[in-house]
């Protein structure tokens, strides 16, 4: 009898927690519906967001990168002055092990441990990752703005009743575009609850099979400006997927910033 009433409870007490569990998980997913705001308002947010930039930009980063060979954490210390060029110094055990200057036109990388040099154009970008970043983009993921956003283009909301969701496409649009075509990139901005900042950019290149997914999970106000605190990239190209994590330290905004890369006279072209 006592065993009866053992394995009676345990079933008993089971379903009680698959019923909790359930109702728990049921209101974990369960999202609000945001306000119905204008296509005009959403738009003019995105306008705005698009030109709030400092003149300098300082912070150290924490880096998580994966990809479908490897996994690496390290730190970097970013430098930006705003439209002219981005300085990176990377550092991993302490030990910086290459320093990268990213201007307009072009990008020098020097290989500290390898003691070596690459000057490139900006094409080298692509070539590495397969991703075809401008210097601007490379600004503006960094500084959390809209990708690749064009003030003078025509936008259109997506109607998405938990999201504020703006495209560069209309919905037919998007479902017809020719692969073959080489200009189609398909750009989509989320914007946060309250309207006020970018949630996630997620750009799909359809001729490249190439999509990327920016999402900015926090951030804070430096000087009156909004800038990431943590951030994750998804990149998935043909040749391969990609993950990273910033987190962003000790950041300083319009503060005086050196942009220096020095190449020592002995260091060869990396192979």
């Amino acid at each position: 009898m006592i065993r009866n009433f053992s394995f009676l409870t345990l079933i008993l007490l089971s379903n009680l927690m698959f019923s909790c569990a359930r109702k728990i998980t049921e209101e974990l997913v369960l999202v609000e519906k945001v306000q119905k705001r204008k296509e005009k308002e959403l738009v003019a947010v995105l306008d705005s967001l698009s030109l709030v930039k400092p003149k300098t930009f300082y912070s150290k980063l924490s880096v998580d990168f994966k990809d479908t060979t490897m996994g690496i954490s390290f730190k970097t210390s970013l430098k930006i002055v705003t439209d002219s060029a981005v300085n990176a110094i990377i550092t991993y055990a302490k030990i910086p092990i290459v320093t990268a200057m990213i201007t307009t036109d072009s990008i020098t990388v020097v290989n500290k441990r390898d003691k070596c040099f690459e000057r490139e154009t900006l094409s080298y970008i692509k070539e590495k990752f397969g991703i075809d970043f401008t210097y601007q983009n490379i600004e503006e993921l960094f500084l959390g703005r809209p990708l690749d956003y064009n003030t003078g283009q025509r936008y259109f909301i997506v109607h998405d009743p938990y999201n504020y969701s703006i495209s560069s496409h209309k919905k037919r649009d998007r479902k017809r575009l020719d692969r073959k075509a080489k200009e189609d990139i398909i750009i989509n901005y989320v914007l946060t609850k309250d309207a006020k900042d970018l949630s996630r950019t997620t750009i799909t290149i359809p001729s490249d099979y190439t999509e990327i997914i920016v999402n900015y999970i926090s951030r804070k106000a430096e000087k009156g400006i909004m800038i990431p605190y943590e951030v994750q990239i998804g990149i998935k190209t043909p040749r391969n997927n990609m993950f990273i994590k910033l987190e962003y330290e000790k950041v300083e905004v319009n503060e005086p910033q050196e942009l220096l890369i020095i190449i020592p006279e002995k260091y060869e072209k990396c192979n």
